[in-house]
């Protein structure tokens, strides 16, 4: 049995909370670089110069890459032989949470659904967090963090298809999404999508997907073709960078599925889609 400091936890969560809101990771730096060379359309090509301009402000200068610097969702893999000492994992997520959003500066975004009142001084700076837990053998902590913004958020969605519908029910309902969203949510984007299981969990695969190195290749061979495919029509969308109409309106897709086997009901295919904006902050740590 590994033993794991309470307290290192928590400064490890913070600390990346601090990074990953100001400094655009290198996966999203390439992208934007790549769309950038890519672009056709001069306005968007201006566009997306500021917007590597702002990524390099906002590391140089330790300040948030965008004013919305979201909800804290995590995905945790706790290995079976690892103890945490001198408190609860869930605890030390919340105060690394609420420590690096207070102490980074950062904005608190969590709100009473019904009141809109802010829930920072009944509840807790920034929190609570959104957290996925995984029990995984071994003796290591693994946690994903990302920074989810209302924006991408609110443009993304959740169906569950008729089988028959298959791939090219999936594609459009894709499209489809995509289209709505428009400028709304800040294009460029990624696009997570999450296929199979139940409507819930589709939607948390979607959510994965987005954890993904920007622009990697599915391990899945049909997948990796698929998402090729989808990323190639929802660029002729034209949507553009923050929605100036153009050839760069997505920089990947990433898709997920339930697995072992992409397994879903024999009577449904839950499919979803979450969005995500040029801002994303995303970071991963091993402990």
């Amino acid at each position: 049995m590994r033993t794991l400091a309470y307290r290192d936890v928590v400064d490890a969560i913070k600390n990346m909370v601090i990074y990953a809101t100001t400094h655009l990771g290198e996966d999203m730096l390439q992208a934007l670089k790549r769309a950038y060379e890519e672009e056709e359309s001069p306005v968007s090509k201006a566009v997306l110069a500021q917007l590597l301009e702002n990524a390099k402000l906002a590391a140089t200068q330790n300040k948030p890459l965008c004013q919305d610097t979201g909800l804290a969702v995590y995905f945790v893999k706790v290995g079976e032989d690892l103890r945490i000492e001198g408190g609860g994992l869930k605890e030390a997520i919340y105060e690394g949470t609420e420590r690096g959003y207070r102490e980074g500066y950062l904005r608190a975004s969590t709100c009473d659904c019904f009141t809109r009142e802010n829930l920072k001084e009944k509840v807790g700076y920034n929190l609570p967090p959104v957290i996925y837990f995984d029990i995984v053998p071994g003796d290591r902590l693994e946690i994903e963090y990302a920074a989810k913004g209302g924006g991408s958020e609110n443009a993304s969605r959740a169906r569950v298809l008729a089988p028959a519908q298959g791939i090219e029910g999936i594609k459009e309902f894709v499209k489809e999404v995509v289209s709505d969203a428009g400028p709304n949510a800040c294009p460029p984007y990624t696009v997570g999508v999450g296929i199979g299981g139940t409507f819930d969990y589709a939607a948390v695969l979607s959510k994965h997907a987005l954890y993904r190195e920007v622009g990697s290749v599915n391990p899945d061979p049909e997948l990796a073709q698929l998402e090729a495919e989808l990323k190639e029509e929802l660029n002729k969308l034209g949507i553009g960078a923050m929605g100036m109409g153009g050839t760069q309106s997505v920089l990947a897709v990433h898709i997920e599925t339930f697995q072992p086997g992409r397994m879903c009901h024999i009577a449904s295919l839950p499919v979803a889609v979450n969005i995500q904006c040029h801002s994303a902050r995303h970071a991963h740590i091993s402990l």
